[in-house]
């Protein structure tokens, strides 16, 4: 617990600090989605929901780092499959941490037959993706421009918030009812 306030603290300097060069998939968007990660892990959330941040944190850099190359005026697409693999490698590698107490267990708990990082990890990504493309079509329709101040942050944002309350209450409930989720 002790390092919460250390983690708001980064998030809302480096807010404040990168909030003027917002771009396709904005730093303050991955900085919030990295701040609700560290904090869902520090608060011992179960890693379905867990997985849902850090998939979405995942999609948030592989983009942040793919408009960085397009300023430079990187146009192989080898080096683009190679930040998206770079970026899902570093995900995955929970599983492979050698420790006493690795961070994700392998199958360890599944929910429908996949284990929960992974589906949380794949619904985060999705719906992370489909939020910005949402927000694209928005704006195209309403001459380039955001219907309310943030938008791009609180779209992708507001989706893996909905995420996590459907798989919240997918998790807290239906057991409840008999229904077994693995």
């Amino acid at each position: 617990m002790k390092k919460l306030p250390l983690v708001l603290l980064c998030a809302i300097t480096s807010i404040v600090l990168f909030s003027s060069v917002a771009s396709a998939v904005c730093p303050v968007c991955t900085i919030a989605i990295g701040a609700g990660l560290e904090g869902a892990r520090m608060l011992g959330v179960k890693d379905i929901l867990t997985g849902i941040w850090a998939g979405g944190l995942t999609v948030s850099l592989i983009g942040w780092t793919a408009n960085y190359m397009r300023k430079k005026n990187i146009t192989n697409p080898i080096w683009y499959v190679l930040n998206a693999l770079v970026y899902t490698g570093l995900l995955m590698s929970v599983y492979f941490v050698p420790s006493n107490s690795p961070i994700v267990k392998w199958w360890d708990n599944c929910m429908w037959g996949i284990d929960q990082f992974l589906l949380g990890v794949l619904v985060g990504s999705v719906t992370f993706i489909l939020m910005e493309l949402w927000y694209m079509h928005i704006k195209k329709n309403n001459g380039g421009h955001a219907l309310f101040p943030f938008q791009k942050v609180v779209m992708p944002f507001g989706g893996l918030l909905i995420m996590t309350g459907v798989f919240w209450a997918i998790i807290k409930w239906l057991p409840q009812m008999g229904i077994v989720l693995c």
